[in-house]
């Protein structure tokens, strides 16, 4: 594979996808494959179908290389939030004497509060906010001279279970594994710097699970994960209009929850048979599928209670919500938070259901031109 190019798994709740990228101009990305296949999903321990998910991974491995026409040695995997544990500290180091921070000091920084997690392995960290010896708040101190470094700092780990199973899937490839947090790619990807240096709260709403999230600068400041996503809601029509589940899938994307029109009964035809359905009932069915999700927004708010929250808008993306008509709206006055709907500011790939792979390709390229740099640097100075 290219070297200019990143190739990255999306693991989902319903479905994993394969991309193969490089970076365009104007900071745009130019795609060279992409494959997306279904598979049973997890809950908040274990995959449920093991097999189907390497099967899944497969398939979509084989699509992508045969597209490309080349194989792929290095692979980008993104952990969804039921597997990641953020762990957010505050460290400080002093020095012997005022000195000029660089990336060794920083580095240092990160390493004192690093620690092994039982059931977990590390996979990064970042900075919230940093703080020199005379009280300045800073997002990078690079630069600055100082006596003292603190930092609030964000540390993300992969459960070994995730893990493993990925790194089981490929034990007879060699290809290079490298691990990321999904949620925190998509959140630094999709709100800029300067609305995260003051706080902001992000919704991953995905298809069985969603995650919420506050941001602070770089780093994380808490992470929860829920089971209740657009699955949940076409398991309620299913059971309400006695449907097939796709007949179900399908019927969600059609409701609209503020229509005029939506009084009395219509025809919907899926694969051949047709149903009659109550559209009241609909609607009703899928605002109560809706309250599971607010009541975890709710729930996790009230756990992050503070001032610096209040007024606050909630971002969301994912595929769980976007084709829900007036989803938002209905959340946005539950929780009583205005609501702001994100996707990737790029052609063709506008849409929220595309947010996780497009953010996890832009930090799999950061984190490549990172190791390219640091690479060039050691050969530099070392020769090789």
């Amino acid at each position: 594979m290219s070297r200019k190019s990143v190739a990255v798994l999306d693991v989902r709740s319903s479905e994993i996808s394969i991309v193969v990228g490089e970076r365009g101009v104007n900071n745009t990305f130019v795609f060279k494959a992409s494959r997306t296949e279904p598979y049973d999903g997890y809950d908040d321990a274990v995959f449920f179908d093991t097999d189907r998910l390497s099967d899944a991974v497969l398939r979509a491995l084989g699509a992508v290389e045969q597209i490309c026409g080349e194989r792929i040695r290095e692979l980008y995997v993104g952990v969804p939030g039921a597997f990641t544990l953020v762990v957010p500290k505050e460290q400080v180091t002093g020095f012997p004497k005022k000195r000029r921070i660089g990336q060794k000091e920083i580095d240092a920084l990160f390493a004192s509060g690093r620690e092994a997690k039982k059931g977990y392995r590390f996979m990064r960290a970042s900075s919230m906010i940093y703080v020199t010896g005379d009280n300045r708040r800073v997002v990078d101190p690079i630069g600055l001279s100082s006596d003292v470094l603190s930092g609030v700092l964000s540390y993300f780990y992969c459960s070994n279970y995730f893990a493993e199973t990925i790194e089981s899937i490929f034990a007879d490839m060699k290809i290079a594994l490298h691990f990321l947090p999904t949620q925190l790619a998509m959140a630094t990807y999709l709100i800029p710097p300067e609305v995260r240096d003051e706080y902001a709260i992000f919704l991953d709403a995905g298809y069985m699970s969603s995650s919420m999230l506050v941001l602070m600068g770089g780093g994380v400041l808490r992470q929860e994960t829920y089971f209740a996503g657009k699955g949940q809601i076409a398991f309620r029509l299913m059971e309400r209009f006695s449907l097939p589940y796709d007949a179900a899938v399908a019927l969600l994307a059609r409701a609209n929850l503020y229509s005029r029109d939506n009084a009395g009964r219509t025809e919907f035809s899926f694969r051949g048979e047709t149903y009659e359905i109550d559209l009241d009932a609909l609607v009703e069915a899928v605002k109560e599928g809706l309250d599971d999700v607010c009541e975890a927004i709710g729930g996790f708010l009230e756990d992050c209670a503070g001032k610096e929250l209040d007024f606050k808008p909630l971002y969301v993306s994912g595929e769980g919500l976007c084709e829900i008509r007036g989803a938002l709206e209905h959340i946005s006055k539950r929780v009583s938070r205005i609501c702001e709907p994100l996707a990737p500011d790029l052609p063709y790939y506008n849409k929220p259901s595309m947010s996780s792979r497009i953010a996890l390709v832009d930090m799999a390229y950061e984190d490549r031109s990172r190791a390219s740099r640091m690479h060039k640097f050691l050969n530099l100075i070392f020769g090789g």
